[in-house]
């Protein structure tokens, strides 16, 4: 093979590396024009809802992002491009990228007890860090909202005997089976990672952890992340950041971890996100679960392709990366009850937005 080859397919890939877009302080604009999809989108997604009974949808915000461009972006009001907002539990994915920068620094392993980086819960030594990011730690936990606010754990753990020490509040559960074994969505395995990750970079890197890990990095500056009266950051429930914010960790995964030439997050760890852990694959209804992140593999979203990977919040926030489409969708909202579908905003945004070649 000649040199002169060589150099040729260097220079070819350098300028297909080169060509990607990539946000500095602000993104770069390419708004699509009007179309009649996406006034259909629009239709769907802005309907007034009747703030009487709160019945209906409420889109706050929604930000297209498509080869690194903004492509369409709408807020319900003024100013609201430079407002953090509530993630509610897209925290849990958020957790799950800082952990996955500590992975990558050889801070903790996978198959490691949890009880190595939390003495809390020495007494389910069988734990693995795997099995909490999988929401499999076997521990009972009733993951109820204000439906059901006397059964639930996660109302028990945030508002009231749990508040100050979540984590250990969570520990303090019973074995309801073998961990590793089942998948049960819990907000208090959130919670038990962001405390053993204080131990896993140190007491004194944790505080900032988040912010030198993964915000900075991604150029993020306006995120807030509360913590328990214990000093855990509630990983389950209290990230705040802009939509635009949010939309660059979505291209962070979008693209395998790879921020503007660097490997932030080790591609094994993106692998790892959006392996479906098999136990979540059949609860009806509802995408399979990776690691702290939502998966399509199993057509839960039959509109949308099954390489879409997710990270959603209570009352319809969503953080959707669809790397085949090279699309990052955020979506901010205030749904109060169930009309709202994931699915049919996807079939929506993918009329709108996808490439030429469809999904």
């Amino acid at each position: 093979m000649s040199r002169l080859f060589i150099l040729s397919i260097f220079l070819l890939c350098s300028v297909s590396v080169g060509a990607q877009s990539w946000p500095s302080a602000q993104w770069r604009q390419a708004l699509a024009p009007a179309s009649p999809a996406i006034a259909e989108l629009e239709r769907y997604a802005f309907v007034p809802r009747d703030d009487v009974t709160r019945e209906g949808v409420r889109t706050d915000a929604l930000l297209v992002i498509r080869d690194g461009e903004i492509v369409y972006e709408r807020y319900a009001g003024p100013g609201a491009a430079d407002r953090v907002h509530a993630t509610w539990s897209i925290s849990k994915s958020l957790l799950a990228t800082v952990m996955g920068v500590a992975y990558g620094e050889g801070r903790f392993a996978l198959e490691d007890a949890a009880a190595d980086y939390f003495q809390p819960l020495d007494a389910h030594r069988d734990i693995r860090v795997e099995d909490l990011l999988h929401w499999a730690s076997g521990l009972d936990w009733e993951e109820d909202y204000e439906y059901a606010p006397l059964n639930s754990s996660v109302v028990a753990m945030l508002y009231t005997p749990g508040r100050q020490d979540m984590a250990s509040y969570a520990a303090s559960h019973r074995r309801a089976h073998a961990p590793g074994e089942r998948f049960r969505y819990s907000s208090g395995d959130s919670n038990l990672l962001a405390a053993a990750l204080r131990n896993m970079v140190g007491l004194h890197e944790y505080p900032d952890y988040p912010w030198q890990a993964l915000f900075n990095p991604l150029g993020i500056d306006r995120a807030v992340w509360e913590t328990d009266a214990s000093g855990t950051f509630v990983a389950s429930s209290y990230a705040y950041l802009t939509a635009r914010d949010l939309a660059r960790v979505g291209l962070l995964m979008q693209r395998d971890g790879q921020w503007q030439g660097r490997q932030l997050l080790p591609q094994a760890w993106v692998a790892f996100n959006r392996t479906p852990f098999v136990p979540s694959q059949d609860v009806p209804g509802e995408p399979a679960a990776g690691a702290h992140w939502w998966l399509n593999s199993n057509a839960a979203w039959p509109h949308a392709p099954r390489s879409t990977m997710a990270a959603l919040g209570h009352w319809g926030q969503a953080l959707y990366v669809l790397p085949e489409q090279r699309l990052v969708i955020v979506r901010y909202a205030d749904d109060r009850d169930a009309s709202f579908s994931h699915d049919a905003l996807l079939q929506r945004l993918l009329a709108a937005f996808a490439p030429e070649g469809g999904q």
